[in-house]
């Protein structure tokens, strides 16, 4: 993310990008022989996207990929027009039903002041459609949950202004796209302690991506133990030393930190270092743009980690409570509708389309 100051407020158009009326997507359930790759291959015609196949079913399989199970059920997102022919299939462009009993919430009277930023492709950006998947999340769910559109979202290009001086201070109301520490084990963190976190807007897989010819094993921990892993310096490394995990204060791991997404890549196929571990996003963005396509591949086990991205009110906020009941009622609202799942698989079809 670039830090640079910009303090242009902008407030979101209420449209939405009209897309082919097509029935996709839908229920798949798990048959014997079955992986995610294997499903992603058939419905998707693209064995990679097992990892959007896993991502869309966190709830149900977990952070480990073989715990799939025959007879399972599986949600599958409708991406660039696949999958077809499941039950459960929605058209795309039809209106979406409104949910029979929408949870309770605290509505504001008072303007809610949001406080993003940008160049954090494909979650949060101007020049991105509708913003940024996140900014899309966050604009459908606050216009669910605020009947009268009374918020305004903010672009301040300096992040770490953002939770200190702008919400410490109550200037702004809520901030976003933000992940949440382990606070369980790290309850001292300043985010812990400062802030409450929503429910989140949207979960992604951390992936270990490397040299197709150097491949490592992932499918317990054990098997990273004595590993070279490369993170950019800023990155978060609260999924590497977790109190189960303990990869950094332990030493079991040595990790390399240079200044970008770049600099991890030109350290892999150098050999200097065993695997790149970030967000699928950001890593499938950059073996595209470094033409690695070839040369660098993902793991195929389990994540590192899985992330959620979170909209932030601070504790010391006035109308904390009803800032964090109105963020997830109406993230509740829009879940029961299926107007989240059409956010996700229009800016899913052109997140994969761009890889």
């Amino acid at each position: 993310m670039k830090r640079f100051l910009g303090a242009a407020a902008l407030a979101f158009a209420a449209t939405a990008t009209t897309v082919a009326a097509q029935a996709c997507g839908g229920v798949y359930t798990v048959e014997r022989g079955d992986s995610l790759s294997v499903i992603a291959d058939q419905q998707y015609k693209n064995a990679t996207k097992w990892t959007e196949v896993h991502r869309n079913n966190l709830s149900v399989i977990g952070e480990n990929p073989d715990a799939l199970r025959v007879g399972m059920e599986l949600r599958l997102g409708c991406i660039d027009g696949l999958p077809v022919g499941l039950p459960g299939a929605t058209a795309t462009a039809a209106p979406v039903a409104q949910a029979a009993a929408a949870p309770t919430r605290r509505k504001l009277e008072q303007s809610i002041n949001i406080v993003t930023a940008g160049d954090f492709a494909p979650f949060t950006d101007q020049a991105l459609e509708n913003e940024g998947l996140i900014t899309d999340v966050v604009h459908t769910a606050m216009r669910s949950s605020q009947s009268n559109d009374n918020f305004r979202v903010h672009w301040v290009n300096d992040w770490s202004s953002h939770l200190d001086p702008l919400m410490s201070s109550a200037m702004m109301d809520m901030a976003f796209p933000w992940y949440k520490p382990d606070c369980a084990g790290s309850p001292d963190n300043y985010r812990c302690t400062n802030f409450h976190f929503s429910d989140p807007m949207f979960e992604m897989l951390i992936l270990l991506f490397v040299d197709k010819t150097r491949p490592i094993p992932f499918a317990q921990d054990s098997d990273i133990e004595g590993r070279t892993l490369c993170r950019p310096a800023g990155y978060f490394t609260h999924d590497l030393d977790r109190a189960d995990r303990r990869w950094i204060t332990d030493g079991k791991i040595t990790l390399k930190q240079p200044q970008t997404v770049k600099g991890c890549f030109d350290m892999l196929v150098a050999g200097e270092v065993d695997a790149v571990a970030m967000n699928e996003f950001t890593g499938r963005a950059a073996i595209k743009d470094l033409g690695l396509k070839d040369q660098v591949e993902v793991v195929q086990g389990r994540p590192v980690s899985i992330e959620g991205l979170h909209v932030l009110v601070h504790k010391d906020h006035p109308n904390a409570d009803a800032l964090l009941s109105t963020i997830n009622g109406g993230l509740d609202a829009i879940k029961l509708s299926g107007e989240y799942q059409q956010v996700i698989d229009r800016h899913m079809s052109k997140i994969w389309a761009d890889f």
